[in-house]
């Protein structure tokens, strides 16, 4: 009975072993797996791990910059990253996300502002940045050339000789622009002399005297004689007109002695505009007011025709019947002007 009881106690004991030993094992089994837990968690896959970067900055010649303010911008949204180098224009970015591109300016006060190409960096990768150079800005200076009014209408005026109907018969008192400049007194005689010696213009009075050699009138008579005569009487009319209604009264009476072509409206509007222009001018203050210059270079070139015409075509009537010939052959012009002489105009220069 005593041996039974030593048995039943020793059985006892050898359970008890057991299951300790198993308790210690499974302890030992669960913390290490919790460590492993642990581990695994600390640790990033070798393609996680952050990269650096690092650089200098220095100036055109070469001299460290202290205090410089360095950006990092990285293209996956997270914000900018700003450093300020040391004493040795030294900077640093720690924590890098490698794979994603960025780009980094440098800045400092003076100086231009640089900027990197875009950059991408492998896992753990120790980039160094040492071409970082900032140069003296740049200074754009500006310089405005303003015309004066005097250069402007010098410019239309060119412009105004080139232009020929056909390319061939002088056009050059017509006004395309409807801002042009007011003309000096120098351009006014300019233009008034470029009209009455151009080439044209002798062809002209020539073609003139033919139909009034064939009309016989005035009474210079037939042959030769008379046609020079004619011809000479013509080319008087033509000089003394355009000198003194194209020169020397709009220079006195400070008009502008040119045909504005108006070109828009009803057409009620522009016959108007055109018949009125022997009548009213612009003024080279650019207001509207009666045309004394062209009105009186009518007047003044029939009244000077009365001392080289045949005694037989003289006299105030015939001075008056001159005038109101040219007032109408003006009104004439004005509306061809307005109407088909621009289209038949060559080489002309306008803003329209």
């Amino acid at each position: 009975m005593v041996a039974s009881y030593t048995l039943q106690r020793f059985a006892t004991y050898g359970s008890r072993v057991q299951v300790l030993r198993l308790y210690v094992a499974v302890l030992i089994l669960l913390t290490f797996g919790l460590s492993e837990r642990v581990r695994a968690q600390d640790e990033k896959p070798p393609e996680m791990q952050p990269g650096y970067v690092v650089g200098t900055v220095s100036n055109a010649n070469g001299e460290l910059v202290a205090n410089a303010n360095v950006v990092l911008t990285s293209s996956d949204g997270q914000g900018r990253r700003t450093a300020l180098t040391n004493d040795n224009g030294f900077f640093e970015f720690h924590d890098v996300n490698p794979g994603v591109s960025f780009q980094i300016t440098a800045n400092a006060e003076g100086l231009a502002e640089w900027r990197s190409p875009s950059i991408t960096i492998t896992p753990s990768q120790f980039k160094i940045l040492t071409d970082i150079r900032l140069r003296v800005p740049t200074v754009s200076t500006t310089v405005e050339v303003t015309q004066t009014s005097e250069e402007i209408a010098t410019e239309q005026v060119k412009i105004q000789e080139k232009q020929r109907i056909f390319g061939v018969i002088p056009n050059f008192y017509a006004v395309y622009d409807s801002n042009a400049a007011p003309l000096t007194t120098k351009l006014k005689f300019r233009l008034a002399l470029k009209t009455a010696t151009d080439p044209i213009a002798f062809l002209g009075s020539g073609f003139l005297a033919g139909l009034q050699q064939a009309a016989d009138t005035p009474d210079y008579g037939q042959g030769a004689q008379g046609y020079a005569k004619r011809f000479s009487a013509n080319t008087a009319d033509a000089f003394t007109n355009v000198m003194i209604g194209g020169a020397i009264l709009p220079s006195l009476l400070h008009q502008d002695p040119r045909y504005f072509y108006q070109g828009t409206g009803t057409t009620e509007s522009r016959i108007r505009h055109a018949v009125l222009y022997p009548f009213v001018c612009k003024g080279d203050n650019g207001k509207l007011q009666p045309n004394y210059s062209s009105l009186g270079g009518d007047l003044a070139s029939s009244a000077i025709s009365n001392f080289y015409y045949p005694e037989s075509n003289r006299g105030a009537g015939m001075v008056f019947t001159n005038f109101a010939i040219s007032t109408s052959a003006r009104i004439g012009a004005s509306l061809a002007q307005e109407f088909v002489l621009r289209k038949l105009t060559r080489r002309r220069g306008d803003s329209q």
